[in-house]
């Protein structure tokens, strides 16, 4: 995933140092060039053997080391990095940086970075809420620097607040938001809906499906990952939400179509990949039904169809966004699927088939076949990430054949 990218670790003396290690390691398995250095205060916590054995790399910490091929090394350093990551950085080191002070390896070479850089502070809370600490801090998002908030929780001294370092996998979910893809969606806003809805019967059960929302979310943290703004309005589902998108959840169906309706004039690009009940009760019982002799009879209503309502809405030049739908089908896959495009006035459905080996619900993986107005392109068996790239690609081409097209059909008069 980061292959080619080279990202400098920047570690100062603080107790997190140690998760550092795990950063480096998971860095490396995404196949990404990672080079540590390391503040004298810092090999109090942590080895530079723990980076060198571990990425491959010299760590550096002095400036004036010979042990290495003659090279101006901070300059060397900084003309290779796609990014620099400064985790955990102490109040002295934010100090040092925020006042252009370049007195050991570490701050010079982040001096001469011309990359993006981020910055994790960690310390103790009433550190991190020094005015001073914050007014650096403040500073350094002005000249750009991009500030990875320290999260609440136990810290070093046993106190519960604020100056926690995150985790390792939010750290490095950091680095894969800027690194991993080129940003083919900037400055896009994407709705997407993943997830099961669920219609009460009584307060103790209700109607739903079987979808668990892995190929919604799979398209909203890859939409993410490529630059676009994302909201998710997501049904029920298990999974952990995606970072750095907005997370709208639903239990109903009403509740989603509303939630979709509120948003939708906004939105660049709706793909609807949620398994929304098509029925619910026409009433729904105040107390738990009790078991009764005799057959039970629960009268069902239609719900609102979202995906209609948003094509009708597109189809009277309402609503600008590209619209993907998705299609489940037990059989005639194509036929049912393009009937659908054309009757909800859809750009393009997502279509598979639950009788197909690995297309069906709760699985990692997907088999997918992307229709459109005039083509239809079947994908072979991939993971569902990679099915949300294909889909997204897919996307990509259409609405930038769309936009050569009425460039085309431009007229100019003088």
């Amino acid at each position: 995933m980061l292959e080619g990218k080279t990202v400098l670790l920047g570690v100062s003396g603080g107790i997190a140092a140690y998760k550092m290690a795990n950063v480096a390691r998971m860095l490396k398995k995404l196949h990404c060039q990672v080079h540590v250095l390391m503040t004298q205060n810092a090999t109090n916590f942590i080895t530079a053997t723990t980076f060198e054995t571990l990425t491959g790399n010299k760590c550096l910490i002095d400036t004036f080391d010979r042990n290495f091929e003659f090279s101006v090394e901070h300059v060397a350093l900084a003309k290779q990095a796609d990014l620099v990551l400064l985790a955990p950085a102490t109040a002295n080191l934010v100090g040092k940086i925020a006042g252009g002070i370049a007195d050991d390896m570490l701050t010079t070479t982040v001096m001469a970075c011309t990359c993006k850089i981020l910055l994790a502070p960690a310390m103790n809370h009433n550190m991190y809420h020094n005015p001073i600490v914050q007014d650096n801090l403040q500073k350094l998002q002005k000249f750009g620097y991009f500030i990875i908030l320290p999260i609440h929780g136990m810290l070093a001294n046993g106190d519960l607040g604020d100056g926690k370092l995150p985790s390792e996998e939010v750290l490095v979910e950091y680095v894969k938001r800027e690194l991993a893809y080129e940003k083919d969606l900037q400055g896009k806003k994407i709705l997407v809906t993943a997830g099961a809805t669920q219609e009460a019967i009584d307060p103790v059960r209700y109607i739903t499906n079987h979808s668990t929302g892995k190929m919604g979310y799979s398209l909203a943290r890859q939409a993410m990952l490529r630059g676009a703004q994302v909201t998710l309005v997501s049904g029920v589902t298990s999974l952990e939400p995606p970072m750095f998108t907005e997370v709208v959840p639903v239990v109903s169906a009403e509740e989603m179509y509303q939630e979709v309706m509120a948003r939708a004039s906004v939105a660049d690009i709706i793909i609807k990949a949620a398994a929304v009940a098509d029925y619910r009760p026409t009433e729904v019982a105040v107390d738990k039904i009790k078991k009764s002799e005799g057959t039970p009879h629960i009268e069902l209503e239609r719900t609102r169809d979202i995906l209609g309502e948003l094509g009708s809405r597109k189809e009277k030049g309402e609503l600008k966004a590209f619209l993907c739908g998705f299609s489940m089908e037990t059989r005639d896959l194509e036929e049912n699927s393009r009937a659908k495009l054309d009757r909800k006035h859809l750009d393009m459905v997502a279509a598979n088939n639950l009788k197909v080996e690995g297309a069906g619900f709760g699985t990692d993986t997907n088999v997918i076949t992307l229709i459109t107005a005039d083509k239809t392109r079947h994908l072979q068996k991939m993971t569902k990430a990679q099915a949300a790239d294909k889909i997204l690609d897919a996307i990509v081409e259409e609405m930038d054949t769309a936009d050569i097209g009425q460039r085309s059909n431009c007229t100019f008069g003088i």
